[in-house]
């Protein structure tokens, strides 16, 4: 079991990796289009004009910076500091030769992602540096053109000053997004470890009361028949032992600082959690079997990303007709799985991975089990998650 574990981690891992990935992949492989679709029509522009012959310098140093802005994520400091030095090198020695004004299109393109990705994940000093040096690039260039130009060059640098202005101010505004982001999990961490703080004396009283139980009989059935004192006496061991396990897992997510989800299983069934749902929102089935002897971590746990789950659909699918609550037993464990029918939007996309679900995330790889979340291919969206009961036990 314990292999097993650790097998679907990397499993729900990998795939958290491997959606990132491509996403990333996607996102630079239109941001290479967009290079190559500028570099083409500055080279077609300046065909008919200058000659291409006069984009020898500006052409290859244009696709240097679309480069070093298409792998700025390996290190946004460097690729910064050399996209800002090729320009500056570039500008210059254009401006001396009498070549066309510099920078063009396509190197203002890879200028804005190169400054706009350092101000956004850079330490301050360093966000700072690279801003500050692209505004003394910019005022330089605009100083070193005359107020009109026939061949262009003060739009140019006007252009070029537009653009390092809205990189700024595009970088400065999803720092602050991020920032918001991390405040946030910082406080629905603090939200929850409250809970499982109180989830804690829950789960101790739970296994204390039937200690108190057990020994009550245990002493009925030492005073009329010593003989077999000893079975009860193995059960309060049993229950002792059980006890301190699921004190060592509370106690585990208390102390980790991951993101968790403000949640409580509370005293409600999960049909009635179901029930209710259906009553405000999309028609609710829910098909459950197994439950009796689970430990209660186990169950406050389900119950939790059933109740997250519902939230969710409830919150950013309401186009959803239907939605299927699935809970069994298996030989895997526990499995829970929550399937919607609404149809994809943008919206959901961005949303639906929200702090609840990577702390329920979280939570469940804790104990020792794994959580993934996405579309379905056939439209839709799925929560499953498994929880291992022989580990929790």
């Amino acid at each position: 079991m314990a292999n097993g574990a650790v097998r679907r981690r990397w499993r729900g891992a990998a795939a958290v990796i491997g959606s990132r990935r491509w996403a990333a992949v996607a996102s630079d492989t239109g941001l290479a289009a967009l290079f190559i679709a500028a570099i083409a029509v500055q080279a077609a522009a300046l065909a008919d004009s200058w000659g291409l012959a006069s984009w020898r310098l500006g052409g290859p140093a244009a696709a240097v910076v679309c480069g070093l802005a298409l792998t700025r994520r390996r290190n946004p400091a460097w690729t910064a500091a050399t996209g800002l030095a090729v320009a500056a090198a570039t500008i210059a020695v254009a401006h001396l030769a009498g070549l066309p004004a510099e920078p063009g299109p396509a190197m203002v393109l890879g200028l804005m992602v190169l400054t706009g990705t350092a101000v956004r994940v850079l330490p301050a000093a360093q966000a700072g540096a690279v801003a500050a040096a692209g505004l003394v690039l910019a005022v330089a260039r605009l100083a070193a053109d005359p107020p009109i130009s026939a061949s262009g060059a003060s739009s140019v640098a006007v252009s070029y000053a537009g653009a390092w202005l809205a990189a700024v101010a595009a970088g400065r505004w999803l720092r602050m997004l991020d920032v918001r982001a991390a405040n946030t999990a910082d406080r629905v961490r603090r939200e929850e470890r409250l809970e499982l703080a109180r989830e804690l004396h829950d789960i101790v009283a739970h296994h204390i009361t039937g200690m108190v139980i057990q020994a009550q009989a245990a002493q009925i059935v030492a005073r009329k028949d010593p003989a077999n004192a000893a079975e009860p006496l193995a059960g309060i061991e049993t229950a002792g032992t059980e006890a301190l396990a699921a004190m060592r897992r509370v106690v585990g997510l208390l102390r980790d600082t991951a993101d968790a989800a403000p949640a409580s299983p509370g005293p409600e069934r999960l049909d009635e959690l179901v029930e209710r749902f259906s009553a405000r929102g999309p028609r609710a089935t829910l098909q459950a079997s197994g439950g009796e002897d689970w430990p209660p971590e186990v169950t406050s746990t389900v119950y939790r990303i059933v109740r997250e789950a519902l939230t969710n659909v409830r919150r950013h699918a309401p186009q959803a007709r239907s939605v299927a609550v699935t809970v069994a037993e298996e030989a895997d464990g526990v499995t829970v799985r929550v399937d919607d029918d609404a149809p994809p939007s943008p919206a959901r996309t961005h949303h639906r991975a929200g702090y609840g679900l990577v702390g329920m995330r979280e939570r469940v790889e804790t104990l020792g089990g794994v959580l993934d979340a996405g579309p379905r291919p056939g439209g839709g969206w799925s929560v499953r998650a498994v929880l291992p009961l022989r580990e929790s036990r």
